[in-house]
């Protein structure tokens, strides 16, 4: 038997992550008409414990892009991706067509128009969420970035161009009990980058969770190593701010 399954001929999916991917998209389909936050949460619970991963995509300046979607380890991104792509999806060919949509400008899959930076997901158009970070709280601030391009000298991701950006985050120090009553479950935290070619350095999805606000995220820690529920005040004290994204569907 073969290794991968196609789904289609633009995607890898091996035949644990379609497993996964069909389980998930039986969640979708018994969710179709819960609102926006159940339907995040409830699609965002199925990877609860699944390993973390990183470098699971397949793509560089000099290696040709492919579609990738390997559901049985995912890093914080890819999370994000695979979340916003069920929310989309009903179907196996639904879902290939959403995380095109998701994780590549003009829905073309190629490295060049791979979304590398969090705020792509709200620059590019058509977009796939809105920066709220600014309406949270008078606090936010804005900062004039070159994505892309390291403060101690040299690019990120070589065979890409700076990218200007301004990035409004909200310090960590300002989170406060107000600030986290505008939130919404399902919308996308982003840990916010002090260099200035990054945007942030980790994403998570937020959840009003029974015990109170949580980050749903992949976590590379060695204690976790897997996706988790993080207590959002908890780990507000290992970042310097946060950058929110609010999905648009």
């Amino acid at each position: 038997m073969s290794r991968v399954a196609k789904v289609s001929t633009h995607v890898e999916l091996s035949p644990a992550s379609a497993r996964v991917l069909d389980a998930a998209l039986a969640v979708a389909r018994d969710a179709a008409g819960a609102p926006p936050a159940a339907r995040a949460e409830a699609l965002s619970r199925q990877f609860l414990g699944t390993p973390y991963g990183a470098d699971t995509l397949v793509g560089s300046g000099g290696v040709p892009e492919r579609l990738v979607a390997e559901l049985e380890r995912v890093d914080c991104f890819t999370l994000a991706d695979y979340v916003e792509a069920l929310k989309r999806s009903t179907s196996r060919d639904q879902f290939v067509n959403a995380l095109i949509r998701v994780r590549y400008k003009d829905g073309i899959v190629g490295f060049a128009t791979r979304k590398h930076f969090f705020t792509d997901w709200a620059a590019a158009a058509p977009a796939i969420a809105a920066d709220i970070t600014a309406t949270l709280s008078p606090d936010a601030v804005e900062v004039p970035k070159n994505l892309n391009r390291k403060d101690a000298g040299g690019v990120y991701l070589p065979g890409l161009p700076v990218v200007p950006r301004t990035v409004a985050y909200l310090p960590s120090a300002r989170v406060n009990d107000d600030v986290v009553g505008q939130l919404r479950t399902g919308d996308y935290v982003g840990a916010y980058a002090e260099d200035g070619g990054l945007d942030v350095t980790h994403v998570g999805i937020y959840v009003d969770g029974p015990r109170g606000p949580v980050l749903r995220n992949a976590s590379s820690l060695t204690a976790d190593q897997k996706v988790v529920d993080t207590p959002l005040f908890d780990y507000l004290r290992t970042v310097p701010g946060i950058v929110v994204l609010r999905p648009l569907q």
